[in-house]
């Protein structure tokens, strides 16, 4: 499998930067059932207006991600450009009866969540130098630099055959993709996602970044929000993440067993919903 991934940076700390790129490159194949095998580095930077050493913290921590993660840097590509940004192409490989999709949902399927949510809005304060700003960063880092490796082993464990990580388009909107590709109604439980801390002060103040909502209002003809349900969790639930966590979708059967096998492992295992319908066309998600 073939994933590649690059952004701007969300921290100020070039090493730490170099770390969130390469975890959340390396989790596609993480969410694809995968094991990294090898990366290559994609750099863009203002060679002109900005100190080389700050070029080398950011592959120098992105370097110490993949070692981390097993895999090799075979090498990569770099261009002069106004501003910075970093990531990788990642190979890795799977087994095929391990190998899992957005199209793998089935009734009475339980989610699982790996990580909290609310990066984007952090991300937002920080960029805003918002009060508190060097602890939100820390948080930030905390979570976005942490592989999803231990994920990846549970997919492979238990031979899932559905999950995504997620990144850009939100907890909700990577989950009504799985829905859709799997024709199904997923209701989640908003009360029981996990939040950063801050998160939900700032979105209350307005540091709710343009991508989050361009994704609520993106999915707004296949998501239902149920009545009595905290408007600012629901954004929440589509702001968009940098390295987020895995969702997984686990037969209910095998719920304790999965949660054992994160948490004895010192993963998040937050139990966020349940496939209520599957091969149904209607590709939903009801937030509860």
């Amino acid at each position: 499998m073939q994933t590649l991934d690059f952004f701007t940076p969300i921290v100020n700390d070039p090493y730490r930067f170099g770390q969130i790129a390469a975890a959340n490159s390396l989790s596609d194949v993480y969410a694809m059932g995968g094991t990294p095998w090898c990366a290559m580095n994609i750099v863009c930077f203002p060679v002109k207006s900005m100190p080389k050493t700050m070029l080398s913290e950011i592959i120098r921590g992105g370097y110490d991600k993949i070692v981390e993660a097993g895999a090799v840097l075979a090498g990569g590509h770099s261009v002069e450009d106004t501003e910075i940004k970093y990531g990788l192409s990642v190979t890795g490989y799977v087994e095929p009866d391990a190998y899992t999709s957005n199209a793998g949902l089935q009734k009475g399927d339980i989610l699982i969540l790996t990580k909290p949510v609310g990066t984007g809005v952090l991300a937002t304060g920080i960029k805003a130098s918002w009060d508190g700003c060097d602890e939100m960063e820390e948080l930030l880092y905390k979570w976005s630099a942490k592989l999803n490796n231990v994920g990846g082993e549970l997919i492979q464990h238990m031979r899932l055959k559905a999950a995504t990580d997620v990144t850009g388009f939100g907890l909700g909107g990577h989950i009504i993709e799985m829905a859709q590709a799997s024709k199904a109604l997923v209701a989640i439980d908003s009360e029981a996602i996990p939040v950063l801390d801050k998160a939900l002060e700032l979105a209350s103040i307005g540091l709710v970044p343009e991508g989050s909502h361009a994704n609520r209002l993106h999915c707004i003809n296949a998501t239902e929000v149920a009545e009595g349900v905290d408007s600012l969790r629901v954004d929440l639930i589509f702001d968009a993440q940098t390295s987020g966590g895995l969702v997984l979708a686990v037969p209910k059967a095998r719920v304790e067993e999965a949660v054992l096998f994160l948490t004895e492992r010192a993963e998040m295992a937050a139990v966020i919903g349940e496939v209520l319908k599957s091969g149904t066309e209607c590709g939903t998600l009801l937030i509860r």
